[in-house]
């Protein structure tokens, strides 16, 4: 295979095959392939190289590997006085793979200043049966009964590839992630992948890094760590103080 993508994957591929991700275009930043299906094993399949799924309603899958990559390493977490106060504060409960189903669709909401979602019924769905699997995990934040914040991602290894996040309270789906980037160091996982930078990301301790690192990262890390399963949060990082 010669020449830089787009590649087309025929919906009726069962090679899982990816194109490498060095050919993925420089405009716009990453896109390396389109078409296919959104199933377990070729997600699976995606997210080991390095690559991801997104896309409108409108469109066919694209899958996606950016050059640099946004990563955040579990040490390098960094936490802003504000968010210290209000970790302290334990105004609110974070639970770990309680409500992936409703974090999901909490994310897939329309965001303030946008009409739509990337994140599709097929994607919800998709994402969905990779919980099932014990690959896709939530983090759900709580202010009594009511979700106010979460995010969700995949976990391949001692890797864990981040998704997305909502917040209806202010800080809700920071404190998702510093529990979640507190809880995946006590397990030790290796890398936290971010994949597109945010300044918001930055705040928290992402870090751009090549993509030809990141990929190698991928190959070191992904086979090492804990199997597929439910994850239940370890009681004693409750004792821990922030």
């Amino acid at each position: 295979m010669s020449g830089r993508g787009p590649f087309w994957i025929h919906p009726g591929d069962t090679s899982l095959s990816f194109p490498d991700t060095s050919l993925a275009l420089r405009e716009p930043d990453g896109l390396l392939a389109i078409g296919g299906d959104l199933a377990p094993e070729r997600l699976l399949a995606a997210y080991r190289k390095g690559i991801f799924p997104w896309y409108g309603n409108d469109q066919p899958i694209l899958w996606w590997s950016p050059d640099p990559r946004t990563v955040l390493f579990p040490g390098r977490l960094k936490i802003s006085r504000s968010l210290r106060k209000r970790l302290r504060q334990g105004r609110f409960r974070v639970t770990l793979d309680r409500a992936f189903d409703q974090v999901i669709r909490a994310c897939a909401e329309p965001r303030p200043g946008s009409s739509g979602t990337w994140i599709t019924r097929e994607m919800s769905e998709a994402y969905c049966r990779l919980h099932q699997r014990g690959y896709a995990h939530s983090v759900e934040c709580w202010h009594d009964d009511r979700l106010v914040g979460g995010l969700y991602g995949v976990a391949l290894g001692a890797v864990f590839f981040g998704e997305s996040m909502f917040s209806r309270e202010t800080d809700a789906s920071k404190v998702a992630f510093a529990h979640l980037v507190r809880q995946l160091g006590a397990w030790n996982f290796a890398l936290i992948d971010c994949q597109v930078y945010s300044p918001h990301l930055a705040t928290l301790g992402a870090e751009r890094i090549p993509r030809s690192d990141f990929v190698r990262q991928l190959d070191l890390f992904c086979d090492a760590g804990s199997a597929p399963g439910t994850w239940k949060a370890d009681p004693a990082l409750a004792d821990n103080p922030w």
